[in-house]
């Protein structure tokens, strides 16, 4: 067990954000904490860091705990380059790899009887050990690992001070993962990355081995990453096991059970209620009606269910139909300052498709809403088209105006009630009316904004990541009335669960091009893994293929240099007989030339018939020896 919380509560002054809060964190569990905005999601995590104290209750860690935090928009500020920055978590590992290779040295020219060699061994043996178990020598391995895979491939030696704040939080992230604490907070963590980095980031804390406790409302980050749910709910907190979409399930049987409890008992409770009322003054039955009444007295009261506020509920609807081709890119090419973003893109969308457009950050999703919206020789728009867009930054809102106002002005046709209900509606509610637009809450200014959209009644509607900022409720809200809006959708969002929604169509921006795909989310992301596969297995045939031509000209390089040793050696061996050969033929000519010899018929015949034998012999060594020289 890592932390273990038991009956803690916590408020700030009157308000209290929680109470009666229990569970425990283990070591490689996975857990997900959710909750509306204000529910006390990042009081929770500060208690749990011991940055506040419990009112009540009792927080336990375990001793020498290692906690990793991420907090949202959590970067940090350093003067230094991106990879020296990850070199410097292992730095005790490099320190012992020095000092082994030293510790190394040294032993070669000690005693190997010496007390000092013995020592040496035992302080080699002790760091071998400590490098092996923290697997040092593959320090940088793990540090480009993670720097690719979160997206710093290229920028190893960027100062981290010149870095947006969405990249330094990608950059604390990148350390925290290589501390590899024995747990892992993460608030938000799927905030500043784009969707191939987030399966990348899914698959990697799939084999973290410490504990996990991560807010967010990522869906589909959530499914994959955790195994319970933590839910913050009217100030007491909920367990849950399995992922989001196990969670949604079990909610709904438990908020159905408690009410159905909750019912049954009220109904007990008013007919014995009745009893005792109509029985209680008479005489004889007033004993069974006093009963009934210590039986109402003793009976545990069911507290009634929680109802949350009633979720966001949108509603986008438009006055005039287009006509079918609504939107025709040709050729475009799309700039910003002296980065080309998008060349010669080609794309058709007809009336009532939903289309998510899709990319690594900075490929140009957003330039592209924008672009569509401004106009362009290249872009052909169809005839009664009226586009409404949503600005992920919400721009378009006057921050010195009130919420009402920003609706009323823009829609002088409304009465105050009409504005009310719609704002309302939106999940805007009476205590918000007159709060400046400057004075809300991310999620509440998305609301507004998202208000403002759907009074515009565009039947094309470009949202740029129209669901960051929203709590889980507001998301379903808004995917609910995307779904039944029969009008057009082009969409940029790294909500993956919200594309998988909505989208029957995806646009990828890669590599400068706009590539379409007329199929929806899930088998887009088929096609693609498909695709990657195809490409891997190309390059692991090339890769045997190389191996193979490598390893036969290496077994070639090897045989020809066997039989050149082969062919050297047996020419060695022909030079010895030819030598010896020829020394024997010289001494026979030397006996020939002898008057003794040459007055002997037999001794001659003999002596040139052996010498003719050596001839032979001798001619044949010279082919072979011209045959492997």
């Amino acid at each position: 067990m890592l932390i273990s919380l038991d009956g803690a509560a916590f408020g700030y002054g009157d308000n209290l954000i929680f109470e009666g809060v229990s569970f425990s964190l283990n070591e490689g569990e996975r857990t997900g904490l959710i909750g509306a905005n204000g529910e006390g999601k990042t009081t929770l995590i500060k208690l749990i860091l011991g940055e506040i104290e419990a009112d009540a209750g009792t927080v336990f860690k375990k001793n020498g705990l290692k906690i990793g935090y991420l907090e949202q928009n959590g970067g940090y500020t350093s003067g230094n380059t991106v990879y020296n920055e990850m070199l410097a978590v292992f730095k005790q590992d490099f320190e012992a790899i020095e000092k082994l290779s030293a510790l190394s040295l040294q032993l070669s020219v000690t005693d190997v009887k010496s007390l000092e060699y013995l020592s040496l061994c035992a302080k080699i043996e002790s760091l071998e050990k400590f490098l092996s178990a923290r697997d040092s020598y593959n320090a940088e391995v793990k540090i480009k690992t993670v720097l690719n895979g979160l997206g710093f491939s290229d920028m190893y030696e960027r100062v981290i001070d010149t870095m947006s704040g969405g990249e330094k939080t990608r950059l604390k992230l990148a350390r925290l993962l290589l501390e590899q604490p024995d747990l892992l907070i993460l608030d938000e963590p799927t905030n500043h990355l784009d969707i191939s980095t987030l399966f990348w980031l899914e698959e990697y804390l799939q084999t973290f081995k410490g504990g996990i406790f991560v807010v967010s409302h990522d869906r589909y980050f959530l499914d994959r990453v955790v195994t319970r749910i933590l839910e913050i709910e009217n100030k007491k907190l909920f367990s849950f096991s399995g992922n989001y979409s196990k969670y949604k399930i079990l909610k709904t049987e438990l908020v159905a059970r408690q009410l159905k409890e909750y019912e049954a008992q009220q109904e007990e409770r008013a007919k014995l209620q009745d009893y005792v009322d109509r029985n209680l003054v008479r005489a004889s039955t007033t004993k069974m009606a006093q009963s009934r009444r210590r039986q109402l007295e003793k009976m545990e009261l069911i507290e009634k269910p929680f109802t949350p506020r009633k979720p966001p509920s949108f509603k986008f609807e438009y006055d005039t139909q287009p006509y079918e081709n609504v939107l025709e890119l040709n050729g475009l090419d799309l700039t910003r300052g002296d980065k080309l973003l998008i060349r010669g893109a080609n794309l058709k969308i007809t009336r009532g498709k939903k289309v998510a457009i899709v990319g690594e950050n900075g490929t140009g999703k957003s330039s592209l809403l924008k672009e569509v919206l401004k106009g362009s020789p290249k872009i052909s728009v169809g005839r009664f088209v009226k586009f409404a867009y949503y600005d992920q930054e919400n721009i378009n809102l006057n921050s010195e105006n009130t919420v009402l106002a920003e609706l009323w002005e823009r829609h002088v046709g409304y009465t105050q009630t009409e504005a009310r209900s719609a704002l309302a509606r939106c999940g805007l509610f009476a205590e918000d009316m007159q709060k400046p637009v400057k004075a809300l809450s991310g999620g509440e200014r998305a609301k507004l904004a998202l208000c403002v959209l759907e009074c515009e009644r565009g039947n094309v509607l470009l949202l740029d990541e129209p669901t960051n900022h929203l709590d889980l409720p507001a998301r379903e809200g808004l995917e609910d009335a995307l779904k039944n809006f029969d009008g057009t959708l082009i969409f940029v969002s790294h909500d993956r669960y919200f594309i998988s929604a909505l989208a029957d169509a995806v646009a990828e921006i890669k590599d400068c091009a706009l590539n379409y795909f007329e199929c929806g989310y899930e088998n887009y992301t088929a096609q693609k893994a498909e695709a990657e596969r195809k490409v891997r297995e190309a390059e692991a045939a090339e890769r045997y293929k190389a191996a193979a031509v490598e390893k036969e000209s290496s077994y070639r390089g090897k045989k020809e240099r066997a039989e050149a040793e082969r062919k050297k050696q047996l020419a060695k061996e022909i030079e010895k007989q030819i030598s010896a050969l020829e020394g024997e033929e010289e001494q026979i000519n030397a006996q020939l030339a002898l008057p003794e010899i040459a007055s002997d018929y037999k001794k001659v015949n003999e002596l040139l018939a052996k010498l003719s034998g050596i001839k032979l012999q001798l001619d044949a060594l010279y082919k072979q020896y011209e045959s492997v020289i």
